[in-house]
């Protein structure tokens, strides 16, 4: 028995899908903002002609957009919150509810993010040295929050290999007033001496508050615990992992070789096997806090928080018929 076809989607939902899975579009909240979009799109586009064709239309454009990155854990949840609030009894009521949800989301999702940097922005103090890798928004808004506080700040930017991430770290940075120091990843623990914060964003945050990032984070983290430099996670709740709660583990995505290498070279040393993961998890004794928009909390406590916002058993809504 074969599965049935998959619906057609909306030519928006796949150039968004395209742009998710190659990365054109990336960090968590910009991923999130992003998937809740293409939906109201894939509303807007609709022709069915029943309350059930529409559905089957959207749960079909969901899970286009959910299948480009397992690990992203944003986008599954912001494919949740508009689901949630997805009703009535004719195609157009179903089509506005889409849209308002989605628009309800992405404003939420703007206010998380200034709000999360002002919770940041109390740990560091002026004149502190941070050090951070790969990109993220949600670090960029805490450092964000403290210069508009008037603190002065450095940082060592790590590269983060091997798509270098960390350039676009440095040159937000620089952006803001602080002086940027780049570093290649393996000089992080040379460094963290001189270091008085390292500041991480998260892909996802599960139960029991492990932080799964890009790959070299749990690595910096040991490194960070061993200096006694404070390691903090800067984190939206739209990162949190509602299935971790019932025991699911998280899927750590596999990229392409070719990030990597280029087949001329790798054909030149002997075509080795290239393992190119994207991420890593980094156990909660080596985080000192998580930072969300509603407050701080230490990693062990995240299960409090992630209860209430998704109750005991999260449902994945695209999936049902």
């Amino acid at each position: 028995m074969t599965d049935a076809p998959e619906r057609e989607v909306a030519e928006e939902v796949s150039r968004v899908a395209e742009d998710i899975d190659t990365m054109e579009i990336r960090g968590a909240a910009t991923i999130a903002d992003a998937a809740a979009r293409a939906l109201a799109a894939q509303a807007d586009a609709s022709e069915a002609e029943s309350p059930s064709a529409f559905l089957d239309e959207l749960r079909a454009a969901a899970r286009v957009l959910h299948d480009t990155r397992p690990t992203a854990v944003s986008l599954p949840n912001a494919l949740r919150y508009v689901f949630r609030d997805v009703r009535g009894a004719t195609v157009e009521e179903l089509r506005e509810s889409v849209r308002e949800s989605a628009a309800e989301f992405c404003e939420r999702l703007d206010t998380a993010q200034h709000d999360l940097g002002r919770v940041g922005a109390n740990r560091l103090r002026d004149g502190d040295t941070i050090m951070t890798h790969c990109h993220s928004t949600d670090v960029l808004a805490c450092v964000e929050g403290a210069v508009e506080q008037g603190k002065s700040l450095s940082a060592y930017a790590k590269e983060t290999r091997p798509r270098n991430q960390g350039h676009i770290t440095a040159d937000a940075l620089s952006e803001m007033g602080v002086d940027v120091t780049l570093i290649v990843d393996s000089a992080a623990r040379r460094y963290l001496n001189d270091v008085d914060h390292v500041l991480v964003g998260a892909d996802s945050i599960a139960a029991d508050g492990s932080v799964i990032n890009k790959i070299g984070t749990s690595g910096l983290a040991v490194n960070a615990r061993d200096r006694g430099t404070p390691i903090v996670c800067a984190a939206q709740t739209i990162k949190l992992h509602p299935g971790t709660l019932t025991g699911h583990t998280v899927d750590i995505e596999m990229r392409d070789e070719s990030e990597v290498i280029d087949p001329e070279t790798a054909e030149e040393i002997g075509d080795p096997e290239v393992l190119n993961p994207a991420f890593d998890v980094t156990p909660p004794r080596y985080v000192d806090a998580i930072v969300t928009e509603r407050g701080q909390f230490p990693p062990e406590s995240i299960v409090t928080l992630m209860r209430e916002l998704f109750g005991e058993s999260p449902i994945q809504p695209w999936e049902q018929a």
